[in-house]
């Protein structure tokens, strides 16, 4: 069986692992995301040799539809959307024989004994020796529903008394809706199921740049000596969308920007940025500093919350010339909607590496660019070196690009070639793309790969899940409790509300100009 302790940062890349032979049963599988994402992963997968030579994937959904009209379904999907097109004929033929669909309403018994029957042929025709991957990308409601009905059709092992063969189930987000209910997920999930075995799944992880930040600062002790308040004077995390939320309208009701991306997303980057060295390359030695960082949070004071968390919802504006509706003015939205779709705030982490320093985070939707990005600015140089130039110099600027067009850039000062002494910016520019001259795998696809490999270093553990849920399920409270007087109070195409600007200003500081 292989370890949930694997080495994710080892001289072989992890895509080199082969895993072991399994089964993929994705619970709705009808849904957008098995289209846009998991089937093209799968395939890419496949095309580079890293699926188990004896593999099959059951789509598990509650549609009528034969084995073949959902393999011409996936066809058009990944055609679509893979990294890599076209899809080779030859090869998709011969990976479209191990897909499979299996028809089932969620609570049907019948469905999960045909689940049963089904899995146990494939293991014998296909070799995959009875290990199981359950991919849960259903609406969060049925989490419970599914996993209990698994174990009690005994399609999930016992993991401390079942060694010859394993489960795990990947469960996407939102991992509950608030503190309470994340905790009673949790609680309903460990009838069934062992910690190890849960993979909570978030993209961000995936990506090639969140992953090499753990090299790029614990194997650079060039930047990981000023990595600290004795050299940084703030940090900014990012995550601009220029789309608004499409046909998304009930689930956004439900959610807010808050709880899709904040609580989730920027955490995750955030305790990558922040964490201390861990003390080796293991999946849980690298969680439990993910934790600490969570943990040591100072806590929003909601007596005085608009100090240091603004919300926004956009207006009617213009995005790339093109006017677009307010947020009210969305499909499936309440014309008086509270639903915030921007958020801007300072934090601090009180340890003694990040003691006075300011995380300053801000995401939003309809903004002018998509971007995601972490900037690290450090302090300024002594102001009397250049009092004769009139004019503040540009701070050190370290920005590492998550998407689009991956890469890290280093912003620093130069004196302008001539007889006089002008100094200006000039920024040092690495590039995934150009550099390596690959295409970096797709998110899913890594994920996915070390699921199945059952490593789950890039999965979040539970107690780094509740310590964040503990730290936003006041401000929700609040926000729920206290409407907003201002919405909609930033027009489409603008980088969200005056009061965002303020936040950081007041210390005289700015956001980076993206």
């Amino acid at each position: 069986m292989t370890t949930t302790e694997t080495k994710p940062l080892e001289e072989i890349s992890r895509l080199r692992k082969v895993a072991e032979p399994c089964v993929m049963v994705i619970f709705g599988a009808t849904g957008d995301l098995t289209g846009r994402k998991l089937f093209p992963a799968l395939y890419n997968l496949y095309r580079e040799g890293q699926l188990p030579p004896h593999f099959a994937c059951v789509a598990f959904a509650r549609r009528e539809k034969t084995n073949e009209q959902f393999r011409a379904e996936m066809l058009d999907a990944v055609n679509t959307y893979s990294r890599i097109k076209p899809v080779d004929k030859e090869l998709w033929e011969s990976f479209s024989e191990q897909i499979f669909y299996h028809r089932s309403d969620f609570h049907e018994d019948d469905g999960y004994e045909s689940l049963k029957t089904l899995l146990h042929d494939l293991d014998n025709k296909l070799g995959t020796k009875g290990n199981r991957v359950f991919y849960l990308s259903t609406q969060p409601s049925f989490f419970p529903l599914v996993t209990e009905k698994l174990k009690e059709h005994e399609l999930i092992y016992d993991f401390n008394t079942v060694h010859d063969k394993w489960s795990r189930v990947i469960i996407e987000k939102p991992f509950g809706h608030d503190l309470a209910s994340a905790q009673e997920l949790q609680n309903h999930l460990m009838k069934f199921l062992n910690e190890d075995q849960i993979y909570r799944i978030d993209h961000y992880l995936g990506k090639e740049t969140v992953q090499n930040l753990l090299i790029f600062r614990f194997s650079n002790p060039i930047f990981e000596s000023i990595w600290n308040n004795h050299f940084v004077d703030n940090v900014q995390i990012t995550v601009s969308e220029e789309i608004g939320i499409g046909t998304r309208g009930k689930f956004w009701e439900e959610a807010g920007l808050l709880r899709d991306i904040v609580q989730n997303h920027m955490m995750q980057l955030l305790s990558l940025v922040a964490m201390e060295p861990p003390t080796s390359f293991k999946a849980n030695a690298i969680r439990d500093e993910k934790v600490k960082v969570v943990e040591s949070i100072r806590p929003f004071p909601v007596q005085h919350l608009h100090k240091f968390i603004i919300r926004g919802q956009y207006g009617p504006g213009f995005i790339n010339g093109e006017p677009v509706k307010g947020y009210r003015q969305e499909d499936n939205v309440d014309p008086q909607s509270n639903v915030e779709t921007f958020a801007a705030m300072e934090l601090f982490i009180d340890n003694w590496r990040w003691a006075g320093v300011p995380f300053y985070l801000r995401a939003g939707k309809r903004l002018p660019k998509r971007s995601t990005e972490i900037a690290i600015v450090f302090k300024d140089a002594p102001g009397f070196l250049f009092e004769s130039q009139g004019k503040k110099l540009e701070a050190n600027t370290l920005v590492i690009r998550i998407q689009p067009d991956e890469g890290i850039s280093l912003k620093m000062n130069c004196k302008v070639p001539g007889l006089t002494n002008p100094i200006q910016p000039v920024k040092m520019d690495f590039r995934y793309g150009s550099f390596f001259g690959a295409t970096p795998p797709e998110a899913y696809e890594r994920l996915i790969c070390d699921c199945m490999v059952g490593d789950n270093t890039l999965f979040a553990r539970v107690d780094e899940v509740m310590a964040s849920w503990r730290l936003f399920t006041p401000v929700l409270e609040n926000w729920a409790s206290e409407k907003a007087k201002n919405f909609p109070n930033y027009k489409s195409g603008t980088w969200g509300p005056e009061e965002a600007n303020v936040l950081v200003e007041r210390n005289g500081r700015k956001w980076r100009v993206m």
